[in-house]
């Protein structure tokens, strides 16, 4: 194409230009070399041939995020800003991690690879790649490359899994350390521990089915079950009480498809331990009832709890036949425990042990007030045989309980009244009179065999230690409280114990004698005043004397 003088000017095409030089007459520079195309394509007129493949093929190339467009076009500035997005993704996304990576990279990572491929695309339709055929060929590899950044997203994806996995395991890894550590404590320190070993196991299992990790949990909690009721395997019963307890509440938290077979297994254990726990208390303090109790009421069809009832009959028949034996008072106290349990449990064949029981608690209690006196203990024995003689009213064995708990509290005061037990039967023979008189303004109790009361003295008064043995119950004329006894023969003990109208500083005085047949014996009591304290204090009886006639001497207090 020709314009205005010699001079020619390149159309929009490359062939074009070409024919139209190859039309035009001689000119400048007509016979001498071709020159090179122009590096790029005008930016007006219509693209070149093939300007869709070379865009497509650029922007393909630019999509594997490796700027190869760039390159092929010669934009080797821009290419080095898709090499440096790469880089930073590359640094911020391995080693790979659980998480991946985070979403605000990606998202920019991938503008970046969006906004490069439509920039290739824009000035590979303005630029020539080389050869007719080859933006076919760019187009290709460009298809083949985009399997760089495919795979490597699956090649990172597989490592982002494992590394998650990794992760899953190292915090099962920290839940069995938890369990171990609370393993080597007693459970009611280290349940804290225990549970928060018991979450990570949930966790993985309800979160992460299908890990690895979460696979291992079934063998895991088999083995923190074996952990919490390690004192069940060494038989250890009531300290494993609660742990099993523990356990068996498990299936309210944790899903029993996790569980498994272990949902149910604590069942058996724990009636085992509450019997073996309970049984071990039989006849102590607490008794058991509290263990027993449970067994019954949350077991009652186990083995276990068909076993209650028998062993705590035969607890109570052996502590029956241990009254008769060395040690009453301890087997008293086994059978009380006893009843009280068995009348605690909610079975009805375990209360009706209660009878059995109390029966073995009436001969205890009187076995061992008689071993208590024997063994010198007299205010325990007094204490023993009279709550007998108060409980059981209808046995025949009251009045010698009352008798032995009288001389218990003589004994007390005069050991020699403590020799020996009373006669369980009264003495026959001729009785022999003692008269004892009350010369004291407070009245007077009188402990022998038996007791006897005698009133206080209307108008009498306390004495001077020096008056008291010559003036004491020698007013003529005046009417003083008396009691008679009618005593068989023999070495008796008397305790005068100080009643009403006395303050507590007068105290009780004990004597004893021998009383023969032909004889009348006087007694008379009396309170006297000593100085310098001005206290009230008794003045021992002098021995009793028998007269031949009475009132003609006696003893005085």
């Amino acid at each position: 194409m020709r314009l205005g003088g010699g001079g020619t000017v390149w159309s929009p095409t490359i062939s074009t230009g070409l024919r139209d030089r190859a039309r035009a007459g001689p000119g400048p520079g007509a016979d001498g070399p071709v020159p090179p195309p122009p590096a790029h394509a005008p930016s007006v007129g219509p693209p070149p041939p093939g300007a869709a493949l070379r865009a497509v093929g650029a922007a393909l190339l630019n999509l594997t995020g490796l700027g190869l467009g760039y390159a092929l076009l010669g934009r080797w500035v821009r290419a080095a800003g898709c090499w440096a997005a790469t880089a930073v993704l590359l640094w911020v996304a391995l080693p790979a991690d659980p998480d991946g990576v985070p979403a605000g990279v990606l998202v920019g990572y991938l503008l970046v690879l969006v906004l490069a491929a439509a920039d290739g695309a824009r000035i590979a339709r303005r630029s020539a790649l080389g050869g007719a055929g080859r933006p076919v060929l760019v187009v290709g590899l460009g298809v083949v490359l985009l399997a760089v950044p495919a795979g490597g997203a699956v090649v990172y994806g597989s490592a982002r899994d494992e590394a998650r996995e990794q992760m899953l395991l190292d915090r099962l890894a920290a839940g069995d350390e938890r369990v171990a550590v609370a393993s080597r404590q007693p459970f009611g320190s280290a349940k804290k521990e225990y549970e928060k070993g018991l979450d990570v196991y949930r966790a993985l299992g309800d979160d992460h089915p299908g890990s690895r990790a979460a696979e291992l949990v079934p063998e895991r909690l088999k083995t923190y079950y074996d952990a919490v009721s390690a004192p069940y395997a060494k038989k250890r019963h009531c300290e494993a009480v609660e742990p099993l307890t523990y356990l068996r509440g498990l299936p309210d938290s944790v899903d029993a498809k996790l569980l498994g077979a272990l949902t149910a297994w604590p069942d058996e254990p724990l009636a085992e331990s509450l019997y073996g726990c309970g049984v071990s208390r039989l006849g102590a303090a607490g008794g058991g009832g509290t263990e027993l109790g449970e067994l019954l009421r949350t077991f009652p069809d186990s083995a276990s709890a068909q076993q209650v009832g028998p062993e705590i009959s035969r607890r109570i028949a052996a502590q029956v036949k241990a009254v008769k034996g060395a040690e009453p008072c301890a087997a008293t106290g086994v059978l009380r425990s006893l009843g009280a349990t068995a009348s605690g449990l909610p079975a009805e064949r375990v209360k009706s042990l209660r009878t059995d029981a109390d029966e073995g608690v009436k001969d205890g209690s009187y076995a061992c007030g008689v071993d208590q006196f024997k063994d010198r203990k007299f205010d325990a024995a007094r204490t023993t045989l009279t709550d007998f003689a108060r409980t059981y009213k209808s046995d025949g064995r009251v009045w010698q309980a009352r008798d032995i708990a009288i001389a218990a509290e003589i004994a007390d005061d005069r050991p020699a009244a403590g020799k020996r037990l009373p006669p369980s039967k009264r003495p026959g023979g001729a009785r022999v009179e003692l008269v004892i008189s009350n010369d004291a303004p407070n009245a007077v109790e009188v402990l022998y065999t038996g007791t006897v009361t005698l009133k206080a003295c209307a108008g009498c008064k306390r004495y001077s230690a020096s008056d008291g043995a010559r003036q004491a119950c020698g007013a003529s004329g005046r009417n003083y409280p008396k009691a008679r006894l009618q005593l068989p023969a023999g070495e008796y003990h008397f305790l005068y114990k100080h009643g009403t109208g006395v303050t507590a500083r007068v105290d009780s005085c004990s004597s004893g004698t021998k009383v023969q047949p032909g004889y009348t014996y006087t007694s008379c009591t009396y309170v006297i005043e000593r100085s310098p304290f001005d206290l009230d204090l008794p003045l021992l009886p002098d021995p009793i004397q028998p007269v031949l006639s009475p009132w003609d001497a006696g003893s005085s207090r």
